[in-house]
């Protein structure tokens, strides 16, 4: 797409998966226009949710490169790693970087992400070694502080305290997470598939204090708010995050994140947002709400990218969804927990499915353990499929195609369309 005659400039903030998508998106329609990424890390782009495995032993930086190393030359991107953006201005279209300069767009797309939530505990300012968990360079200040005699206290149950935990546990002497919820992982799993989860972290060696907060740090001891004491030698803060929306307060409207609609348009001209920092619409819930997962923040990319360059595209199947594992146990959940209620559970297996559905359709679903078929339920979300039409009690038990006509079976296996 070309504007008066010349190329378009495309500027991205941001190098991770939303960022990389829009390049991508950029160049299916326009491989002419300029594009510029800017980065406040010095890394080429790498998974984020790889850093766990990066302590665990089971990748190499290498190996969490997320595109190749040609991907900026081959993509005619100018990559300007390690400053910071912090301005946008949206009548003069610029994007001012903190070492001065000032960057012209006629497209901007800004994927800033999110970053970790830090809680104001007294005292937390004299814990000698405290980290957070989101980033390559968290991951590396990390592990040099490791140790088989060090006693490592977590503070956040939730997936980036737990990924962490499972990253470290072979490395250090002890670990224990604290919760002010009664389980783990509250934000996605209930009670039940809470306690199987937990029962396989402790199998582990995790150790775990729910319902309870630290009140207070002195020094490299926590004071809870029982008034019990924890003595440890490693801090790691994994409380929550915070979607990074600055650049774009008073440009755009932002709710919780920045605001986005089907096409990763903000409220503002030339403006698209994509990944943690946005907010959109949740198809499984029917409401807008922040869907910080490395697919959608792909696809919403890919989908600004593609309409940043006079394509035509709409993402509007997004919904909540987390794919994890800890030693070998895999979880997946999707969608929104409300409805009716399916559920099979055997804890010796450490297995376990509940679904949730309401006025003839899928709503969301918890499985532990044996989630292999998961995508058939996840599909069912995302088209809002009427259960009426297939075998629900069929896909209930057990999913598979054979729950399906078998119209939409040739459908689903790519033959030719109702």
């Amino acid at each position: 797409m070309k504007k008066g005659g010349k190329p378009m400039k495309y500027v991205i903030i941001g190098n991770s998966a939303a960022g990389i998508g829009a390049v991508e998106g950029i160049r299916q329609v326009d491989r002419e226009g300029s594009i510029t990424i800017i980065s406040d890390e010095p890394y080429h782009t790498y998974s984020r949710p790889l850093i766990s495995y990066l302590l665990y032993g089971k990748t190499t930086e290498e190996k969490m490169k997320y595109r190749p190393d040609n991907f900026y030359r081959e993509n005619g991107v100018e990559f300007i790693a390690g400053v910071r953006a912090e301005k946008v201005d949206a009548e003069r279209k610029t994007v001012t970087l903190a070492d001065g300069r000032g960057i012209e767009y006629d497209k901007l797309m800004v994927s800033t992400g999110s970053s970790p939530f830090v809680p104001p505990v007294e005292g937390l300012d004299t814990v000698p070694c405290r980290h957070t968990f989101m980033s390559l360079d968290d991951a590396r200040r990390l592990s040099a502080d490791l140790g088989k005699d060090k006693h490592v206290l977590i503070i956040g149950a939730g997936l980036i305290g737990l990924k962490c935990a499972e990253g470290i546990m072979d490395k250090v002497g002890t670990i224990t997470v604290v919760d002010l919820a009664p389980r783990i992982l509250s934000s996605i799993l209930d009670d039940r598939g809470a306690r199987i989860v937990q029962k396989h972290l402790e199998s582990k060696g995790m150790k775990f204090i729910l319902g309870n907060s630290v009140q207070k740090f002195e020094g490299s001891k926590a004071v809870f708010t029982d008034g019990t004491e924890f003595c440890f030698d490693v801090l790691v803060m994994a409380v929550g995050v915070r979607p990074n929306v600055k650049l774009l307060e008073g440009i755009a409207r932002i709710e919780r994140g920045i605001v986005i609609n089907e096409r990763a348009e903000t409220t503002a001209p030339d403006i698209y947002a994509a990944g943690d920092c946005t907010q959109s619409y949740d198809v499984s819930s029917g409401m807008n709400r922040i869907m910080a997962l490395l697919p959608n923040a792909y696809i919403q990319g890919e989908t600004a990218g593609i309409n940043m360059a006079g394509g035509d595209k709409c993402f509007n199947k997004a919904i909540p969804m987390n794919a994890i594992g800890f030693f070998g146990l895999h979880i997946i959940t999707a969608g929104t927990y409300n409805g009716n209620v399916y559920e099979a559970i055997d804890e010796e297996k450490s297995t376990y499915k509940k679904l949730f559905y309401s006025d003839d359709r899928l709503n969301g679903y918890i499985m532990i353990g044996d989630v292999e078929k998961a995508g058939i339920y996840t599909s069912l979300i995302r088209e809002r499929t009427d259960l009426g039409s297939i075998d629900f009690d069929l896909i209930c038990l057990k999913p598979g195609l054979m729950a399906f006509s078998a119209a939409d079976r040739k459908i689903m296996l790519g033959g030719v369309r109702k």
